[in-house]
């Protein structure tokens, strides 16, 4: 539960995670921190909840002392980080004693690996992980029509494939490599023993 919880969201994006926490998990603070400006500009300006707040912050250098958090949140974010072990060491240095780390993202099998390899060396214990690619392409099958439309409305043709490609919808290489077992996606939850 992460009810009265301390959270921080690393790679929050557009808001809607941390958002979503606040409003029905009711922690008693949640810190969204990506590395996008603009990003934490429009969260700020969009989301107005007293324990809910945004701001600029590096995966390999969070801007948080030790022991800050009892909860860090990282979902589909972790890929396009460039030292993994950086990041997981950075994980490990703000959350408390005791502390989870709630994480989610995809890779190609051979990466996965190496990704978990990482999470143990870092010293965060293993306490689930799950293989979630089934609800994925099942998620992406439903929303891929809406999707699609409001790309053909909104985004100029010929950048249309790669936006199609982006948001996963049926029939792409990002859908079909979900498909074909090329990328894999997991979702874990590791502890901070101290």
């Amino acid at each position: 539960s992460l009810l009265d919880k301390k959270v921080l969201e690393v790679g929050s994006g557009r808001g809607g995670g941390s958002s979503y926490i606040c409003k029905y998990l009711r922690p008693k603070s949640n810190v969204g921190i990506d590395i996008s400006k603009e990003a934490v500009n429009l969260c700020n300006s969009k989301y107005q909840n007293n324990n809910l707040s945004f701001s600029f912050g590096d995966s390999e250098q969070i801007p948080f002392e030790k022991n800050s958090f009892d909860v860090v949140i990282n979902i589909e974010s972790s890929h396009c980080y460039g030292n993994i072990p950086l990041f997981l060491s950075e994980v490990k240095r703000i959350l408390i004693s005791g502390g989870f780390f709630l994480w989610a993202d995809f890779r190609k099998p051979k990466e996965m690996s190496f990704l978990f390899d990482c999470f143990i060396k870092s010293g965060l214990i293993k306490i689930r992980d799950k293989d979630i690619t089934f609800n994925i392409i099942n998620a992406l099958q439903r929303l891929s029509h809406i999707r699609e439309k409001k790309i053909k409305k909104h985004i100029p043709k010929i950048l249309q494939p790669v936006f199609m490609s982006y948001a996963g919808v049926k029939g792409t290489g990002v859908y079909n490599s979900f498909l074909d077992n090329k990328l894999i996606y997991k979702s874990a939850t590791f502890k901070n023993p101290g």
